[in-house]
């Protein structure tokens, strides 16, 4: 094999690595996040966990992706540690689809129906059609249905290629003496696993082996070892994904690591003991694709269905290796934004959401708190630590999310989800502004008891008016924010124009009541604070709303909207408005 073999067959490597990822990412992408949340949800039955677990890498194509993504819910206290066991032994049934389809390069014959199932006869029509479906489609669904065509295009000639490049080497004798050395099952064991460490995939390691295959060199003793190996070395991905979190995580990416070792353990002894007993003929004859498949399916479902029964030993083994320290691990929202899942990047925003939805309810109970301190209740130090630490609370969390969500967006969104993102990062921004607000009217109602001052009994009925209406906007533009409802977002801005005027004329009252001598300079400074934060909280409100009414579009811009909606239905914004003022109609 000369030197432009060699580059042949790291070419093929590449193509074929390449067209896996692209495939994978495609599949992942289809899929929307959905399949990772039937993976979340509907884990309770262990047998039903193992067929969630194989459907759902058998579709992303990818053990690793499934089992750190699984990890991911472990660590974010969204699935528990028992159930986690089940879907890990199902993405190891899962990730043999792949070799199966690989094994469709060594389909030989001259019948019609085995020369269309060969990839030479396929590939072409779908890397023509996956490649107008990208160029020629605004559909986004369409251009990841032709990123999976492209992908396993290549994938494919990345198999062909390293195949054709490696079989000068079934003539290289030294090719072979290597191979031999495979035939020792522990080295073999640590080749597979050197192999499957390295690339950190073994549905690719065991396409490279099924490349080898068309040397003719590689024998089934070789090959059974190396498979056993593959299986051991694609842990490493979960391991690393484990490092730093919890510890129910830890042991999340050690039952994978305990199944894979303790079924390989099982399946080498029992089956090199009957080897010794009675030899398996097939063992000295060359290996072909199709028989790697089924090796490693084989093995795959045979470990699942002796140690599922055993599932809570590997749990207990795993807790065991990794012990509980007195100190209590705390389960926070902020968990749920895990890194493993920005690899699957429509799942990560699912969460993101979750996230956000929460932040939105502290919101709510932080605003409404400071205004209960103001209409009709009485400020204690309590109540203001309270509004205070959730306030605190509230910005970390904007923090958190938007440190997240800058990371998510360098991933390849896909429109919808991008928008959702843009809409998050802007309303998080307004959730926190409207609890610095709450502050605000808290220390408001601190300064009135601690200067032992009250508004006149006319003023305390406005703002009673005042506050109702503030709860009025703020109910609605959250319940629009959880729930999505555009409709109910439209109904916030001729609210805030009604609260808007309230603002204006309940100034305009002080005023005349501060010439009269009814009111005090002091207390119209706290008058004119609280007015001022109850109006800026309604502008959050009517920002968050305007988000969700322009989430569909590609900008959001506030200003243009408020023109837009003025301009275009001024009548029904007219009728809206005078009804919110006849609902929040200041005493005379």
């Amino acid at each position: 094999m000369d030197i432009f073999g060699i580059l042949d067959m790291v070419c093929g490597l590449a193509l074929f690595l390449y067209g896996m990822d692209v495939m994978g990412k495609g599949l992942s992408r289809m899929s929307g996040g959905k399949l990772e949340g039937i993976l979340e949800k509907l884990t309770d039955n262990k047998i039903k966990a193992v067929l969630l677990g194989a459907a759902v890498t058998a579709v992303i194509q990818s053990s690793s992706a499934t089992t750190v993504m699984v990890v991911g819910f472990v660590n974010s206290g969204i699935m528990r540690l028992t159930q986690a066991v089940g879907i890990i032994m199902g993405a190891n049934i899962g990730t043999t689809v792949t070799s199966w389809l690989l094994s469709l390069t060594g389909v030989e014959g001259s019948n019609v129906f085995v020369q269309l199932c060969k990839p030479s006869s396929f590939t072409p029509i779908m890397a023509i059609a996956g490649v107008a479906c990208i160029m020629f489609s605004k559909n986004e669904k369409k251009h990841h249905l032709g990123s999976i065509l492209v992908g396993f295009t290549i994938l494919m000639c990345g198999m062909n290629m390293m195949s054709d490049a490696v079989k000068p080497l079934a003539d290289v004798p030294e090719f072979t003496n290597i191979l031999l050395m495979f035939t020792n099952p522990i080295l073999g064991m640590i080749a597979g696993l050197v192999l499957t460490a390295v690339i950190q995939s073994s549905s690719a390691s065991v396409g490279i082996l099924q490349a080898l295959c068309i040397t003719g060199a590689v024998k089934y003793s070789a090959a059974l070892p190396i498979i056993m190996g593959q299986n051991i070395g694609t842990c490493v991905t979960a391991l690393l994904s484990a490092i730093g979190a919890s510890k129910n995580a830890k042991r999340a990416a050690l039952v994978h690591l305990y199944f894979n070792l303790l079924g390989t353990i099982i399946f080498m002894v029992v089956f090199y003991a009957i080897h010794m007993v009675f030899p398996f003929a097939f063992m000295d004859t060359a290996a072909n694709a199709a028989g790697i498949a089924v090796i490693h399916t084989a093995f795959n479902v045979t470990a699942t269905c002796v140690l599922l029964p055993l599932s809570s030993v590997l749990e207990k083994l795993a807790i065991l290796t990794v012990r509980d320290d007195e100190k209590a691990e705390k389960i926070d929202d902020f968990r749920l934004l895990d890194e493993r899942f920005l690899q699957t990047p429509a799942f990560a925003v699912e969460q993101c959401r979750v996230v956000a939805n929460r932040m939105a309810e502290l919101t709510r109970e932080a605003i409404f708190a400071a205004i209960d301190l103001l209409d009709g209740g009485v400020y204690t130090d309590e109540a203001g630590a309270r509004i205070e630490a959730l306030e605190t609370k509230i910005d970390h969390y904007e923090d958190n999310l938007g440190s997240y969500m800058v990371k998510l967006a360098r991933a390849k969104l896909s429109r919808e989800d991008g928008h959702t993102v843009t809409n998050l990062l802007h309303s998080i921004s307004d959730f926190e502004r409207i609890s610095d607000h709450a502050v605000n009217i808290m220390e408001s109602a601190r300064e009135l008891k601690q200067k032992n001052m009250s508004f006149s009994p006319m003023a305390e009925k406005e703002m009673h008016v005042f506050a109702e209406a503030v709860r009025d906007i703020v109910n609605r533009s959250i319940d629009a924010f959880l729930s999505g409802d555009a409709a109910l977002a439209k109904t916030v801005e001729p609210l805030e124009a009604c609260i808007d005027d309230i603002n204006v004329s309940i100034k305009g009252r002080h005023i005349d009541r501060l010439t009269s001598g009814q009111c005090t300079i002091e207390q119209g400074f706290v008058l004119t604070d609280i007015s001022t934060n109850f109006e800026r909280v309604s502008d959050h409100c009517s920002n968050i709303a305007i988000y969700q009414i322009q989430l569909p579009k590609d900008e959001l811009d506030a200003h243009e909207y408020l023109l837009e909606v003025k301009k275009q239905d001024a009548e029904a914004f007219d009728r809206a408005e005078a009804e919110y003022k006849r609902k929040y109609r200041l005493p005379q």
